[in-house]
């Protein structure tokens, strides 16, 4: 079954060909220009053919078309530069192509085609607006109130186009989950949207799956992981050149952080949580100019947040928008600690970069402050109320998330005309007037008949030409979204996470539920006037039948505290008013160890103590009277260098109230979360990559990375249906699928449907599986069976 699967998986996906990556802008666009461009580009249209855009070139003239992407032996670009004839021979002047050149043009054609965005080799004659823009709606259609229908109701009325058809339930049960949440509809779930008569129920959906807050985070973590190139592990993170900001990103999205602040964090850190972003990668040894930390700052402050390549202009003034080297260099002089010198295609040239912001027009930075001090005043522009620029780039790759493409498209390329002005800016005020809120703009797509129309049928003669709206389209799921749902199924999510975060979501109504168990400790039960910089080590000991599938701990130390657990050092802290929720990454099976070194602070005597909570699933481990305290104190390391004899009682101290009158609601929240988030399932979203998630596209992030591939090549079909990892998980849940009580195969295969695939198995679906079945389902046939349903295209695209 599986090699077929291989064979369906080529002709569902088309493949680009594999080889080595095409560098458009330093070996087509000279060729092209040299060899072409005297008769085919700018004004010059020999023959009824120009390669000014993609889509010209795609076109042909005349004689037919010019190239067939992926095919380098077919289009008369190719017979012509190949040709013997001396008067059909092209160019028809000069030399003619030589054997090397000929071979690039077909490795380009034959790897798709790719051609910069924007690019052109005709004039640019758009500017995109900077300022924002109110669009007036047009009138109410048929009923569809929802601003996005009423500007593209008037769309399709112009283009004389008939209205969209609609998705019937389940088809929207489905694209709705995964969209916003990036899950499969239970069954359960399913049956219940199903039954439900509310005309109104749509919009109910919507905003529950929003209002389902971990779960909308641990989706949408993922692209803006892409976005802010983060990630576990990968280049600079050993050496200490790369910095994650996984937990100040996952509770920014948990808690729907306003978009502005989320971006003025970005850019001007208050802490060091949210610095990484900025701070780019420092690579070992020598580098390029174009790859000093300074210079990646404006490339990803201007791709993420602008939608604009400053990759080029970082080289030489750019042929692709109006961005000059010098752009580049002032927006990363915003940043920089030291002189930065310009560097054009990495050789100097004697000019030293002055600080400045590519739209002076809102306002420009002091170039003469300090770093700190620059950086708030570009995060203040970057936010400005009038870059128009700013909220249109973010709501656009929100509309390309949901529906498959961009208003301006592609998505880095906001200096290309969006095919709906009004619906772009549309887009970006209603943001702003809901206080940078993302969910709602999210919302007001879901809620949409255009997001709830079906899915539009794309074809290679489609895109060839200009875009036009027709309705969402298709998306491939990411490597993440398939992951989950796989294991979603069949219940197979792994018990342990990478990401270095704390999950759940803060509940004030929870919290009033939550009791603390822990107690202030020391050395004494009256701490009133203990020694300033008295420092002790507060030991506890405990077992474990199994390691924790998400084991926390709440901690904090009037004044000072550093947490060991099993000799590895997970935390430190110094301001007891703060208390740290962390994760206790070093728990194992058997014996274990905590040790906290805590120590006063102060001129003189004060008040003194500890807490400390750990959540391990069911098992609670609380400071009390049954842990130790030792004067001697452990090295950095963790371990003593004589393990001390001298373990005493810890003492309860007198003066709780002292401490919890403050923190205690505090404290509750905070248990609150962890224990939400004990109860969800494992995200890949939360995990390291591994080989099946680079085989589905995930991308090694060290760069921004906006859009992943849509298509599957086809070393990614084979490793995908012959993969071990994925094997290995279908086989678990085969097995474990195969311990519940089903009544018959039928049930099986229909339960499976509903969860996979959100819809009935026809008749004949139906027959081969049971039939494959067999009336006893063993676990090896409910696996075949399985592959089966994930390999189906339908499994894995969102449509």
């Amino acid at each position: 079954m599986k090699s077929f699967l291989v064979v369906a998986f080529a002709f569902a996906f088309p493949c680009i060909a594999l080889g080595e990556e095409i560098d458009f802008a330093h070996q087509i666009v000279p060729l092209l220009k040299q060899q072409c461009g005297k008769c085919h580009s700018g004004t010059q249209k020999e023959g009824g053919f120009s390669l000014n855009t993609r889509e010209a070139l795609l076109a042909g003239g005349e004689s037919g078309e010019a190239i067939v992407p992926r095919n380098g032996s077919q289009g008369e670009l190719i017979a012509r530069v190949t040709t013997e004839d001396e008067f059909t021979r092209m160019p028809p002047e000069g030399a003619p192509l030589s054997s090397e050149q000929i071979k690039l043009l077909k490795r380009w054609i034959e790897s798709g085609v790719p051609w910069e965005p924007g690019f052109t080799f005709g004039e640019k004659i758009y500017e995109p607006p900077l300022k924002p823009r109110h669009p007036e709606l047009p009138p109410v259609v048929a009923g569809r109130s929802n601003p996005i229908d009423r500007i593209l109701d008037a769309q399709l009325a112009e283009q004389d186009a008939p209205p969209l058809p609609p998705l019937d339930d389940d088809a929207f049960l489905r694209r709705v989950y995964l969209d916003l949440i990036g899950l499969l509809p239970t069954p359960d779930e399913r049956e219940a949207f199903l039954r439900d008569a509310s005309p109104d129920k749509r919009a109910t959906l919507v905003r529950e799956l929003l209002d389902r807050d971990v779960e909308y985070a641990e989706h949408w973590l993922t692209f803006w992981n892409d976005l802010l190139r983060n990630d576990y592990a990968g280049t600079g993170f050993i050496t200490g050149g790369r910095k994650q900001i996984s937990r100040w990103l996952y509770e920014a999205l948990v808690t729907n952080k306003p978009y502005d602040q989320f971006t003025r964090e970005l850019i001007a850190p208050p802490t060091p949580e949210s610095a990484g972003f900025g701070q780019g990668i420092k690579w070992r040894g020598e580098v390029s100019a174009g790859q000093t930390v300074e210079i990646q700052f404006a490339q990803n402050v201007g791709q993420s947040f602008l939608g604009i390549n400053l990759k080029c202009a970082s080289c030489h003034d750019s042929f692709i928008d109006r961005w000059k080297l010098k752009d580049a260099y002032g927006l990363a002089a915003i940043y920089a600690e030291r002189s930065l010198e310009l560097h054009r295609c990495d050789k100097p040239i004697g000019e030293t970069a002055e600080a400045s912001w590519l739209f002076p027009e809102l306002g420009q930075v002091d170039a003469a402050a300090p770093q700190p001090q620059r950086l708030q005043q570009l995060a203040r522009l970057m936010t400005h109320r009038e870059n128009g620029r700013f909220t249109r780039t973010i709501v656009n790759r929100l509309w390309h998330r949901m529906m498959g493409h961009g208003i301006v498209h592609p998505t880095d390329a906001m200096q290309n005309p969006p095919w709906n002005a009004d619906l772009l800016d549309y887009l970006a005020e209603h943001l702003v007037e809901n206080n940078y809120d993302l969910k709602q703009t999210l919302q007001l797509i879901a809620t949409s008949h255009a997001y709830q129309t079906q899915a539009e049928r794309v074809s290679e003669q489609i895109d060839a030409g200009s875009y036009q709206y027709a309705g969402p389209r298709s998306k491939r799921m990411t490597a993440e979204q398939f992951v989950d749902c796989v294991w979603q199924v069949t219940e197979t999510s792994p018990k342990n996470f990478d990401a270095p975060v704390i999950r759940g979501n803060l509940s004030t109504d929870a919290a009033s539920r939550i009791t603390i168990a822990g107690q202030w400790i020391w050395n004494q039960a009256d701490v009133s006037q203990a020694a300033a910089g008295e420092t002790i080590t507060l030991r506890k000991q405990f077992e474990l039948s199994e390691v924790p599938t998400d084991g926390f701990a709440l901690i904090t130390c009037d004044n000072e505290y550093t947490l060991y657990v099993n000799g590895k050092k997970l935390a430190a802290g110094n301001n007891w008013m703060e208390p740290d929720l962390v994760r206790l990454t070093s728990l194992k099976k058997g014996a274990n160890e905590i040790l906290i070194v805590a120590k006063n602070a102060g001129s003189g005597p004060n008040a003194a103590g500890m807490l400390f909570e750990a959540r391990l699933d069911d098992q609670v481990i609380a400071s009390d009277e049954t842990w130790q305290w030792t004067a001697q104190v452990p090295k950095g390391s963790g371990k003593f260098e004589k393990l001390p004899d001298d373990w005493q009682p810890a003492a309860v101290t007198k003066a709780q109230e002292v401490w919890m009158a403050r923190l205690r609601p505090v404290m509750a929240q905070m248990l609150s979360q962890g224990i939400d988030g004990q109860r969800y399932m494992v995200r890949a979203s939360l995990l390291k990559s591994d080989f099946l998630m680079r085989s589905l596209g995930r991308p090694n992030r060290d760069q921004v990375v906006s859009v992943r591939p849509l298509e599957l090549t086809t070393l990614e079909a084979i490793d995908l249906s012959n993969g071990e990892a994925l094997a290995n998980t279908l086989r678990q849940g085969a097995k474990r699928l195969s311990q519940r009580e089903w009544e018959s195969p039928r049930q099986f295969v229909t339960w499976l449907y509903h969860f996979a695939l959100s819809r009935d198995p026809t008749e004949a679906e139906l027959a081969t599986l049971v039939d494959s079945l067999g009336p006893e389902m063993p676990a090896e046939a409910m696996e075949d069976v399985l592959w089966a349903v994930f390999m189906l295209p339908e499994f894995q695209l969102v449509h």
